[in-house]
């Protein structure tokens, strides 16, 4: 099917409010070459399952488009339009398949020499869409703290934060120290900005008690649906002949009641019941490493729902092994590593303090990562100094109220 033959009965199998978008722009729809408009599709079929500032990036795509005149629109589209796809393509089921469809077309693509054209006009294009609507202004600047080294008694000669200390204050004597402290400041800034799924708080063990205003994520609440999902992986996995394609697609597929996803959000909150999903799913090594789990939700939630307050706290992983063994962790007592994980900590803190700049906003955000238990903190604000070191005392809450 090609891009004109597109009718409301097409859609059937969207959810209802992607659905619904379909069929209010179908026109539009219409109008779109093959080579561009699965790739519009891929994230409207997911329309019911995004976050708000999700939808508002498919939203602004669609303003952007029906706004343009028909000169206007010809050149954008010319990019995409002088693509030679296949026939093999244009059989693909790319209506209700569209993930499948673009990585077949990245594949063609590169296979005939047209990714560089191809790349060129995708970049070009989201500019078009992000300056014809810039981001609204946010009520207050982000504020990102990692809490890193849980149950380290004492750090073995690592150089901790090297990565964040050229950027802010390096802090050797911070007193009067706990997690306690940290999460005051989340509820705080929930209490003062809430906005759906704008705070967050992740945690690579169990997780604490947070407001109903804070979004939580733990990795020991998952330990169910991970159980799940590990044990179709060790099936993968020990089959007489390990296909890595047919493993992704595995993956791929599950759905939210293969996980046991469903009870566990009783509460009905579908977008975040997906989220985790595609946490547990997407992600290489979060099934198995506490650590992976959470740098890999902080980098998604940031991508995604662009929050104003991320606190992450990491906990310590289980040690390297097999990966049958690793996969097989509700059958034994996982064997923690530490000293392994301070450092796995400090290098997603890093990452994560990167993926944060990535966001509107990031002349004016701040950051914190704090060595839990200890007196090491580094602390990055655009009016605080950069590559400094401080050996004078001072109470983490007078840090927090620094850059909160």
């Amino acid at each position: 099917m090609l891009p004109n033959q597109l009718a409301a009965e097409s859609f059937a199998a969207y959810p209802p409010e992607a659905r619904q978008l379909a069929t209010e722009h179908i026109a539009l729809l219409r109008r779109l070459p093959l080579a561009f408009l699965p790739l519009l599709l891929r994230e409207l079929i997911l329309y019911d399952w995004k976050f708000p500032a999700e939808r508002a990036e498919v939203n602004r795509q669609f303003r952007y488009l029906g706004a343009l005149a028909d000169a206007e629109f010809q050149t954008t589209m010319s990019a995409f339009t002088v693509l030679k796809l296949t026939r093999e393509l244009e059989q693909t089921d790319w209506v209700n398949s569209p993930a499948i469809f673009s990585e077949q077309l990245s594949a063609h693509l590169w296979a005939t020499h047209q990714i560089d054209p191809f790349s060129a006009a995708a970049v070009d294009y989201m500019k078009k869409v992000s300056d014809s609507a810039p981001d609204p202004a946010l009520p207050t600047h982000r504020l990102g703290i990692a809490i890193i080294g849980q149950g380290v008694a004492k750090n073995a000669g690592y150089r901790l934060f090297r990565k964040l200390r050229p950027h802010g204050i390096y802090y050797t004597q911070v007193k009067r120290a706990d997690t306690a402290t940290l999460l005051n400041a989340l509820k705080a800034r929930a209490d003062a900005h809430p906005m759906p799924y704008g705070h967050w708080y992740i945690d690579g063990g169990a997780s604490q008690s947070v407001p109903a205003a804070v979004t939580p994520i733990s990795y020991s609440a998952l330990a169910a649906v991970r159980a799940a999902i590990q044990s179709r992986m060790q099936r993968t996995y020990e089959a007489p002949v390990f296909d890595p394609e047919a493993f992704r697609t595995m993956l791929a597929q599950m759905k939210p009641e293969d996980a046991g996803l469903t009870v566990l959000n009783a509460s009905g909150d579908n977008v975040l019941t997906r989220f985790q999903l595609s946490l547990l799913t997407e992600g290489s090594g979060t099934q198995v490493f506490s650590t992976t789990f959470v740098q890999w939700a902080a980098r998604e939630a940031l991508r995604r729902a662009q929050p104003l307050t991320m606190v992450t706290r990491y906990a310590p992983r289980q040690r390297e092994k097999q990966m049958n063994e690793l996969l097989a962790e509700r059958q034994r007592t996982p064997e923690l590593d530490p000293q392994g994980s301070l450092i796995d900590a400090d290098m997603g803190a890093y990452y994560t303090w990167l993926n944060q700049q990535r966001l509107a906003g990031d002349d004016k955000s701040t950051f914190l990562a704090w060595f839990e238990d200890h007196g090491e903190a580094v602390v990055i604000a655009p009016k605080l100094g950069r590559g400094k070191t401080s050996d004078s005392p001072i109470d983490l809450a007078d840090l927090v109220g620094m850059i909160a």
